[in-house]
């Protein structure tokens, strides 16, 4: 069976992987799966977004069901919309923070994207072709929604701030118009950068990273701001400039907001994944916390919450989970819960973080094919352990992660992108650049013969 989901959904280059007549496939295979009868479709401001909603929009009312279409609006918008109205399927464009020749199609059940188990089942009614087509009569109908309304009267029952100061970068992506609005509603001073939607991204890379925020940091400190925030395209990351214009490092800022859910909770578990920093465990313990981690991947995150009951989960990417609300990483719920929790803690936000320690780590990319990636890294397995004899820990839940006295490493494909992702942290810096530097030389090597 052809494997067509990544851990992010369908995605890929649009015209070349992803096409008009894929996507319709896809919303006929999903639409047919969940004997759906109403259908949510949004999309994030990529160019391609309007030519592969139409294929969408085709493919489910060619099974039956009405289709209600959002404006312009981040992923966790069209999750929580999803569950709000009771949807079969919802279906967000978006790559995330992937370049703009890049779309993609994640599919929700309810506020919960699809799980290994159901994209199994899509891809399978698609290589079989076993559509439920609706008799000509019963083709559904186009309705359209304001999400947006009913994802901002959500955020005022729940958040409650002060005037905050604050600085806005949407990057031209899913938040230009929410974030904003939100923040405006909930009391603030807002200051939006890159607000206009655009799908070419041409303010910046569409992941918010340090060399990609340097606009936000120099504006915060220009404008005296409190924090400055930044979103990646479909604004289910959030990441963070403290009151000095200080890129705030994603593990640390995840680590202080995990331990405030657990003080606030009186205890629990949080949920990472394998990639994240062990100063999550350092903080958690202070609490009385548990972390559980799991593969890379939002869903994965999503999943475990659930399962374990936890009251929080995340990746070390800015993409955050608050169980409460619903399951979808939601970049601008969780800036607003992150003020709160600094404004609670009667802090700034780079005290916020002055606690949790700071192990130094490294990350390479390695250009991979994608029918690759994932035999090299079985591969490379048994010459990891024969190259690392003293390891104290192995795993194999989603790529390889092998843990030294002096720190660990990850060797893991992207669910993405042709890449192979190589995550090291070191107790020190040495330590780090020693890891990183004998493990790049095996991936290379292997690559080099392939």
């Amino acid at each position: 069976m052809v494997k067509l989901f990544g851990s992010s959904g369908v995605r890929g280059l649009v015209n070349i992987d992803l096409t008009p007549t894929l996507a319709c496939e896809v919303a006929c295979a999903a639409a047919t799966h969940a004997n759906a009868k109403k259908v949510v479709i949004a999309k994030d401001t990529r160019v391609s977004g309007n030519m592969l909603e139409d294929a969408l929009i085709s493919g489910v009312i060619s099974c039956g069901a009405d289709a209600f279409l959002s404006e312009m609006i981040p992923t966790p918008v069209l999750a929580y919309t999803s569950r709000a109205l009771q949807a079969d399927v919802g279906f967000m464009l978006t790559a995330s923070h992937n370049p703009a020749p890049y779309n993609g199609i994640k599919v929700f059940k309810g506020d919960l994207s699809y799980t290994d188990n159901d994209q199994k089942a899509v891809e399978k009614i698609m290589e079989n072709c076993s559509y439920k087509r609706a008799d000509w009569r019963n083709l559904g109908k186009i309705f359209h929604v304001d999400t947006a309304k009913t994802y901002l009267d959500m955020i005022m029952r729940v958040v409650k701030l002060k005037p905050w100061n604050v600085v806005i970068d949407s990057g031209c992506g899913a938040a230009f118009d929410i974030a904003p609005r939100m923040f405006k509603n909930l009391g603030c001073k807002v200051t939006s950068l890159n607000s206009q939607p655009d799908g070419h991204f041409p303010a910046r890379k569409s992941e918010p990273t340090a060399e990609s925020l340097r606009d936000l940091a120099k504006a915060v400190k220009i404008l005296g701001a409190d924090i400055g925030i930044g979103f990646d395209g479909d604004a289910d990351r959030v990441a963070f400039v403290d009151e000095n214009g200080v890129f705030m490092n994603f593990d640390r800022s995840l680590a202080a907001f995990g331990a405030f859910a657990l003080k606030r909770n009186g205890g629990g578990t949080i949920i990472t994944t394998i990639e994240a920093s062990m100063c999550v465990e350092t903080m958690a313990e202070k609490y009385g916390g548990k972390v559980v981690r799991t593969k890379v991947g939002d869903v994965y995150i999503s999943e475990a919450i659930k399962r374990e009951g936890a009251v929080f989960g995340g990746e070390p990417c800015g993409a955050w989970v608050h169980p409460e609300q619903h399951l979808c990483p939601d970049g601008p719920l969780s800036a607003a819960f992150f003020i709160a929790a600094v404004q609670n803690e009667g802090k700034t936000v780079s005290e916020i973080i002055e606690n949790v320690p700071e192990y130094p780590n490294q990350r390479v990319n390695f250009t991979c094919k994608n029918e690759l990636k994932y035999p090299l890294i079985e591969k490379m397995s048994k010459l990891l352990k024969t190259a690392f004899p003293d390891f104290k820990d192995y795993s194999s839940l989603d790529g390889i992660r092998i843990a030294l006295e002096s720190g660990w490493f990850l060797v893991r494909a992207s669910g993405t992108e042709p890449l192979i992702r190589l995550t090291v942290e070191g107790k020190t810096m040495k330590a780090a650049k020693d890891i990183t530097q004998k493990a790049t030389a095996i991936i290379q090597k292997q690559l080099e013969a392939n």
